[in-house]
């Protein structure tokens, strides 16, 4: 039976220096880059390793919609290392330093075939225990691990913030606004026909509201350009063909096959994901604990950083145990 939790706490103050103070000395874990082939394509992830644990559980991780491994996910795998799991953060194709064109390409199977390939990566990995796998995704790509996990046995346990999982959704609210919707539409037509001909078509990811983009919720804007990496030349673009996959992706659909122990974190104050989706797939699981914090979609890796890796690092030693 699923559990779920609502947790009302007020927030802390300066919360981005304090997740800076918090982040463990490079003593505490080693990192190593490993490269793998998704579908003939080379793929590149970063494994941080526990300094004081032999063959430890590990978590593989990918990030949210266009984004890449080097923003704000180090921050967590450092944290889940210190705590003696290892962590595999890894780069979709067509991102980062991932190969794959046209860059930034966001397509849910290809993406799911990624964390497939990583699983199989880590399999591979002698340095990890692969029968104690646990599967982390945010926002897009929280949908891709209830996806993975519904139909792969080896996942030991998913862990899921702000997924999105239910495109039918999305399309009803997008089609309050006719107008964004037509756009939006006519933009991923255009380059989904236009890429056959060498001529894709490219829109923003985020940007202020009342502007053009994927995203334009309040406060997205700032929040992810301030997340990506300084030394990065990750770019504020992406193929607009991603309006056309996003209503036909229903990772919800599946959930219920889902049978290892399964954590989703929802935000009350979401306006990308709100928690009507991520609560109904926890619903759905069979062993899914649910917790709704008062967060947005990027406080989760600023002001409610702490609350919510600890909600994850509890998770993790609940269902993988690891031997210091």
């Amino acid at each position: 039976m699923s559990e779920s939790v609502r947790s009302r706490g007020r927030r802390r103050p300066n919360a981005r220096a304090q997740q800076s103070l918090c982040r463990p000395t490079r003593e505490a874990y080693s990192i190593r880059t490993i490269e793998f082939d998704s579908d003939n394509t080379d793929c590149v992830g970063t494994l941080y390793l526990p300094a004081e644990t032999d063959t430890p559980p590990v978590v593989v991780m990918a990030p949210g919609l266009g984004m890449w491994r080097s923003s704000v996910l180090p921050a967590v795998a450092e944290r889940f290392a210190a705590a003696g799991f290892a962590a595999f953060v890894f780069d979709f194709r067509h991102h980062g330093d991932s190969e794959g064109e046209p860059r930034q390409l966001a397509e849910p199977a290809k993406q799911i075939a990624d964390y497939e390939a990583a699983i199989e990566a880590m399999i591979d990995t002698d340095a990890v225990d692969s029968n104690r796998l646990v599967l982390w995704g945010y926002s897009f790509s929280g949908g891709h691990v209830l996806s993975v996990a519904a139909d792969d046995f080896r996942v030991a346990g998913v862990i899921a913030t702000a997924p999105f999982v239910d495109g039918r959704q999305e399309l009803r609210r997008s089609l309050r606004q006719p107008t964004r919707f037509l756009r939006s539409t006519l933009a991923g037509l255009r380059d989904a026909l236009g890429s056959k001909v060498g001529r894709g078509h490219e829109v923003r990811l985020v940007d202020e509201p009342g502007e053009f983009a994927v995203l334009t919720a309040p406060g997205a804007r700032r929040a992810i350009l301030d997340a990506v990496d300084r030394d990065s030349d990750w770019v504020n673009r992406l193929p607009a063909r991603v309006f056309l996959a996003l209503p036909s992706y229903r990772p919800i659909t599946t959930v219920e096959e889902i049978r290892c122990p399964t954590l989703i974190i929802g935000g009350s104050r979401d306006q990308i994901v709100p928690t009507e989706g991520p609560e109904a797939a926890a619903g759905r699981i069979p062993k899914s604990t649910y917790i709704e914090l008062p967060a947005d979609h990027m406080s989760v890796f600023d002001a409610d950083f702490e609350t919510v890796v600890g909600h994850q690092l509890t998770f993790l030693r609940a269902t993988v145990h690891h031997r210091r």
